[in-house]
């Protein structure tokens, strides 16, 4: 279920990349998200608030999945720290987070080390990717209808 007027977002600037991002939210290894303060301001889009849902898109525009921010920080892209770093869930290594985010600004709009980053952590909420959900649950779904019992219903999926 679509949250009613969830704003709706594409991780990253590639396919690639955004299914890469996907994947790694839903291992609950990417908990947080950045964009350039700029970005926000030239589509005229208000920033993320604290319980705001919103739907992160594949990257042909169905929903993916929902995600809720649990915090916002608008910070410099220089103050940007490793506990924030690595809950991008991308790398390791601030170093390597700040070269790939750096490469990342430099192709969408630009780059300046003092430029303003907004900082949202998030929580996983729900897969909105049904062939996803059936990927996991395969394993315990029977292999056609005639192996449910007489009159038993999947109550899933």
């Amino acid at each position: 279920m679509i949250p009613p007027g969830a704003a709706k977002f594409i991780f990253g600037d590639s396919e690639a990349q955004c299914n890469r991002l996907l994947t790694l939210v839903r291992q609950g290894r990417k908990t947080a998200t950045c964009a350039a303060l700029e970005d926000f301001e030239k589509a005229g889009k208000d920033l993320p608030i604290v319980g705001l849902q919103e739907v992160v898109m594949n990257w042909d525009g169905t929903p993916a999945l929902v995600i809720e921010t649990t915090s916002v920080k608008v910070v410099r892209f220089c103050d940007v720290d490793e506990s924030f770093a690595r809950a991008e869930g991308e790398d390791e290594k601030l170093k390597v987070w700040q070269f790939n985010h750096q490469e990342y600004l430099q192709r969408n709009g630009g780059f300046d080390p003092e430029m303003m980053i907004v900082c949202q952590r998030f929580r996983f909420v729900r897969n909105l990717q049904r062939s996803f959900i059936r990927s996991v649950f395969s394993q315990f779904l029977p292999q056609s209808r005639t192996e449910f019992s007489d009159n038993s219903e999947a109550g899933f999926l």
